[in-house]
């Protein structure tokens, strides 16, 4: 009888892990819209059981795409990036890095949510696109930063004082979608894909600099996509930005509720598989041309990639057919209540625990607290992160209801964020831009954007200019608080070198 392989035995306990944190993750946002269909927004009957089902899928998909990430995804990348570096060669370093950020990018579940509310407006591959040549072009700009060592501060500054400069040139109503799919790019397909390769190319270098370099390939890559939209909405000027409602199905009985989530399986089976080829293509194409890995860790990264493979299509299923429309007619609801106030502490509420559910969260602060050898904890890492998208969503809300134009709260916003880069260490600098991309994923674009799309619907906002950019929100609250975070450690720091001591890292965080 052949002996089955070690490691499949050990992920069985790793999988039960996995699913146990996705369940800590998960249960808290749960349990805010159970409490709500309860007391403000009831929902009926079938709404709410499709709820239930897409919770239970969301919990086993987010552990198996985590085991995925950490067995698969981020072995690829590291070898993928080191592998380009070892050319040293700019002219295969920069059309790999091009075509590998198109193709990602093309591939991103989230972005997909987001052009499919526009179909009224634009063709949806105009958009996807237009955002996939957006990243290409600035994944090629973060590696030769990395490789020419320019500090991320500066660069930072550059590219976000263009993009304000140009935003005065597009149309206002275009503004908020050109910041929203800055968010939405990087997301659980990506997102530990990119930070991966930046490690592998970081990993290149010998310099103290390097481990810091390895972050913030996932900040510049969400700028390209602004700048991006922002150049499609000077080319086609749209005067108006109409969205897709979304069609509730009445779910009636039990086999009505198996064939809404069996007709839908198999659309996320495609969309995943197709995100999932291109990566794994380049794998194998760089396993010819760069180094050699044995066989056992070539089965390992293929188990891997069927983990990640599997968690991704449930977790979407249940995002997409549980959360999105139990969101859109929770936003109605409260939208259409007398005292619609109520919107702003609940959506800082929702907010402040729907980050800790994104599967691409707890990729990034996996390898954060690795990378920096627990330097920077998970917990202080995901607090500042629970803190800043809570603010975004209340903010949010409030723009919303009193019809506060956007860059009312993006300029001031992103200015402190610019300044504090330049007081912050590095290294908090890079994970905080990461972290605003990271922040802004599935459960923001499948949840939050319908809850805020449906509060629009119903008092009467402009979804164009209101309705969208809730995204963009949630993606620069942590910019701030991830660098507060930096500057508290920067003064804890200084305060306990001038007693002579020599503190730990950890001392320093605590």
């Amino acid at each position: 009888m052949r002996k089955r392989p070690k490691f499949l035995t050990q992920d069985k306990t790793i999988i039960s892990q996995k699913v146990k944190e996705a369940f800590s993750s998960v249960l808290p946002i749960t349990l805010i819209v159970l409490l709500l269909c309860v007391t403000f927004t009831p929902l009926d009957s079938g709404l709410f059981l499709s709820f239930i089902v897409g919770a239970f899928f969301v919990i086993l998909g987010m552990g198996l795409f985590t085991l995925g990430a950490d067995t698969a995804m981020t072995p690829i990348g590291e070898y993928v990036g080191g592998s380009v570096m070892r050319t040293k060669k700019l002219w295969i370093i920069i059309p790999v890095c091009f075509i590998v950020g198109v193709l990602i990018t093309v591939s991103e579940p989230d972005l997909q949510v987001l052009a499919s509310q526009l179909t009224k407006t634009m063709n949806a591959w105009t958009l996807i696109i237009a955002v996939g040549v957006g990243v290409g072009v600035f994944l090629v700009i973060a590696f030769l930063r990395i490789v020419f060592k320019i500090r991320l501060s500066y660069l930072l500054l550059i590219m976000y004082v263009a993009v304000f400069a140009l935003s005065f040139f597009v149309p206002d109503i275009f503004v908020p979608l050109a910041f929203d799919s800055g968010g939405v790019t990087t997301g659980p397909m990506s997102v530990p894909f990119i930070i991966a390769i930046g490690t592998g190319v970081a990993s290149m270098r010998s310099d103290n600099a390097s481990e810091t370099d390895g972050f913030g390939l996932t900040a510049l890559c969400s700028i390209g996509p602004i700048l991006s939209v922002m150049i499609l909405g000077i080319i086609f000027k749209p005067e108006t930005i109409d969205t897709t409602a979304e069609t509730l199905i009445s779910i009636e009985n039990s086999r009505d509720l198996m064939y809404l989530f069996g007709t839908n399986i198999p659309h996320y089976l495609k969309e995943v598989a197709i995100a999932l080829l291109p990566i794994v293509a380049f794998f194998f194409i760089f396993r010819i041309f760069g180094a050699k890995l044995s066989k056992k860790n070539v089965n390992r990264i293929l188990i891997g990639v069927l983990y990640t493979y599997v968690g991704l299509v449930l977790f979407l299923t249940g995002v997409n057919v549980g959360f999105l429309p139990v969101g859109t007619t929770i936003g109605q609801s409260l939208g259409s209540l007398p005292y619609n106030w109520i919107v702003i502490p609940i959506g800082m509420i929702i907010g402040y625990y729907v980050v800790a559910a994104e599967p691409a969260v707890h990729v990034l602060t996996k390898q954060v607290f690795e990378l920096t050898a627990g330097a920077i904890p998970k917990k202080a890492l995901r607090f500042s992160l629970m803190i800043g998208v809570s603010v975004s969503v209340g903010l949010a809300m409030l723009r919303i209801l009193f019809d506060i134009p956007i860059m009312y709260f993006l300029i001031p916003g992103y200015l402190t964020a610019i300044v504090l880069t330049f007081v912050v260490p590095e290294m908090f600098t890079a994970i905080a831009f990461d972290s605003g991309g990271v922040a802004s994923g599935a459960m923001t674009a499948s949840f939050l954007m319908p809850l805020a799309l449906g509060i629009c619907s119903t008092v009467g906002a402009n979804v164009a200019t209101q309705g969208f950019g809730v995204v963009a929100m949630v993606a620069m609250t942590p910019l701030i608080t991830i660098q507060f975070l930096g500057l508290i450690f920067k003064i804890k720091s200084r305060k306990l070198e001038t007693k002579n001591n020599s503190p730990t890292i950890e001392e320093i965080i605590e």
